[in-house]
């Protein structure tokens, strides 16, 4: 009896994506091989690298298979163990399908433990977007005192957490997001210095009002906001390239004003971003980010969309900037 519902790649999209990329269908609940678990997923992580995975070209990611399963990040908690080391009812993490019940190997899954914050932000702040903005900012950009440091993306669930770490670390942050509202929130709950509307303010010259130059560059969205900020690179300045959500749903990447020879006259280091080649300190990243936000010096937001049928909904607004933090999918209550 199908008692399952899963998502699958119906086609591969041209340009944006659409509900027609999308195939819910009612599926069999697995049956755990040796060494696997069965389980309930609670939420599921809804990601702009995802789109990258919907076509057929290599990239750092493997593509889906149309009619395949999508997959994310999703916070589940164990039904049955086959072997898998984990006891029914515990709360994991892994690499799930976009569904209600999956089948995983103990392995490829990890213990939840958020403390006394809830169990999503295990996909959040707690996880691969929080590890991805203290990477970036301690490896790549490496922010010091004083200097001016630029996040792009900065109301999303990295850019957010980047530019609060490059705070602590004494820098003046500026924000650049799409709204009002997300630009309050940076600078009012969040500490950034200042913030730009890039909907409603010209990037280019509100940065040259607000700082004399950038040492520092969190670049999420790449496109016009990154060649705005480009100009303003001060000598040594430091990029860190860690997503490119302007350009993801293009099928031909435009060409935008050349940058390169403002390396020249900088000497500014690019470097990309992949969060991966820092799993072995996973652990380390977790827990420093954890203390952060218990001791107050860590904000935070979610936006929680109920309901694994509006998971596409939830991904294909991350294009429109619909999302304030890190964006999540409800599927089921935690057992108590």
């Amino acid at each position: 009896m199908a008692d399952n519902r899963r998502f699958h790649l119906a086609t591969r999209p041209e340009g944006t994506p659409d509900s027609d990329t999308f195939d819910l269908r009612e599926v069999d609940r697995p049956e755990p091989a040796p060494g696997e678990a069965l389980v309930r997923v609670l939420y599921l992580s809804v990601d702009p690298y995802m789109r990258d995975r919907m076509r057929a070209g290599e990239s750092y990611a493997q593509p889906w298979e149309v009619g395949g399963p999508l997959y994310g990040g999703a916070v589940a908690e164990v039904v049955e163990s086959n072997g898998a080391g984990f006891e029914p009812g515990a709360t994991v993490v892994g690499n799930l399908p976009w569904a209600e019940y999956a089948s995983a190997d103990g392995s490829d899954l990890t213990p939840v433990d958020t403390g006394d914050l809830p169990v999503s932000t295990a996909l959040g702040v707690l996880g691969m977007p929080g590890r991805t903005a203290y990477f970036g900012v301690r490896e790549v950009v490496e922010p010091k005192a004083d200097d001016t440091m630029v996040v792009s993306g900065a109301a999303g669930a990295v850019g957010s957490v980047a530019g609060q770490l490059g705070g602590l670390q004494g820098a003046d942050v500026i924000g650049v997001a799409g709204s009002d509202e997300k630009v309050e929130w940076l600078t009012g709950d969040l500490g950034f210095t200042a913030g730009i509307n890039y909907e409603t303010e010209d990037v280019r010259e509100r940065l040259g009002e607000l700082a004399d130059g950038v040492d520092a560059y969190y670049d999420n969205v790449g496109g016009p906001v990154t060649d705005a900020v480009w100009s303003h690179l001060n000598v040594d300045a430091r990029v860190g390239i860690c997503g490119q959500i302007a350009l993801y749903n293009d099928e031909e990447i435009p060409t935008g004003p050349r940058k390169l020879g403002k390396l020249i006259e900088t000497r500014a280091r690019v470097e990309g971003l992949l969060v991966r080649d820092f799993a072995p300190r996973f652990r380390e990243a977790t827990a420093h980010l954890g203390e952060l936000v218990a001791r107050g010096d860590l904000g935070y937001r979610e936006t929680v969309t109920e309901g694994i049928e509006n998971a596409p909904d939830a991904f294909l607004g991350l294009f429109d900037g619909e999302n304030v933090g890190k964006q999540v999918v409800k599927v089921a209550e935690t057992s108590e």
